[in-house]
């Protein structure tokens, strides 16, 4: 049995003059949750159009669970689901029909097509919609569908372009939650522009822009790259009084005041929470919000693949 895992070597895809993807390579393997990140052209589809057999490299080449998808691209795209961004269908099918389809194409015959079709369903509480041709959904539905489909044969590696495009919150928990569920023995590459999706739902994050590779971290790993990471806001009244008697801790590096908030950053190895809460303390500062930040991973986000601070 081949090793569940994703290599892409060197993958690059070329339209004439434009390079989209750039000699990218990276492992994925069982129980990985990949958020595939980056700015709008940056390279995210069509590297999973590649990953799917749905594009041909111009150069390098990806190996699926033993497969290449060059060489043996039929057997490659056995293991993998795969929802496209648009979540195309056949608009005059019914769901139920729809989907019954992708489980004959998969292999299913009979009795199991029709026991597939219904399981995706229901894992997708599509229940109410049914008898329903696709074209009549709304995006949020169409969406469920696309993603149906994509796990109907319960493939071993899943790649998902934006999976939540469209939903309700509500929907966006379900899928989730489902995403989560499925998690530990898959592998699951997931293209967002949902900075939320990334925390929600990945253990591992990879920024690219302009078809490159930039980052390859853990969630945690991105947010302590930010400037903000173990910083403390606060919401004080007289906050320019305040700033001054901050400034002076030493284990602050620097306080800054925007919008009527005060953060005040770290120095380095340096803990600030409780050195605060006893100046407040202290002081008798009148204090109506107080916050030890995480880290902020949309200033991540645009340092790395733009090179600004905010």
């Amino acid at each position: 049995m081949n090793e569940l895992k994703i290599e892409a070597r060197e993958l690059c895809k070329r339209y004439g003059n434009l390079v989209a993807v750039d000699q990218l390579s990276f492992d994925v393997g069982a129980g990985e949750v990949l958020g595939f990140l980056g700015p709008n052209g940056a390279g995210k589809s069509t590297t999973m159009k590649m990953l799917t057999g749905f594009l041909t490299p111009t150069s390098g080449t990806a190996v699926v669970n033993g497969h290449d998808i060059v060489n043996d691209s039929l057997a490659a795209r056995r293991c993998i689901g795969y929802l496209p961004e648009g979540a195309p269908g056949y608009g005059e099918m019914t769901v139920r029909k729809f989907l019954e389809f992708i489980a004959r194409v998969r292999g299913f015959q009979g009795k199991a097509a029709l026991d597939a079709a219904a399981a995706a369903i229901e894992r997708l509480n599509l229940r109410s919609v049914p008898e329903q041709p696709i074209e009549t959904l709304s995006k949020g539905f169409k969406r469920r569908v696309g993603l149906a489909q994509a796990i109907l044969h319960d493939p071993q590696v899943l790649i998902l372009d934006e999976p939540t495009d469209g939903l309700d919150p509500n929907q966006k928990h379900e899928v989730r939650r489902l995403i989560r569920d499925m998690s530990s023995e898959k592998i699951i590459v997931i293209s967002t522009h949902l900075l939320e999706e990334v925390h929600a739902l990945c253990n591992r994050a990879m920024i690219i822009s302009d078809g490159s590779l930039l980052v390859d971290d853990t969630p945690a790993g991105l947010i302590g790259r930010s400037r903000y990471h173990n910083a403390v806001t606060l919401v004080v009244e007289q906050p320019e009084r305040v700033a001054s008697v901050l400034s002076e801790l030493p284990e602050a590096r620097k306080v800054e005041l925007r919008e009527g908030e005060l953060t005040v950053f770290p120095a380095e190895g340096k803990r600030l929470f409780e050195v605060i809460t006893d100046a407040i303390r202290e002081n008798g500062w009148a204090v109506s919000e107080l916050r030890l930040e995480a880290g902020r991973l949309d200033e991540v986000f645009r340092q790395i693949t733009r090179g600004e601070v905010s």
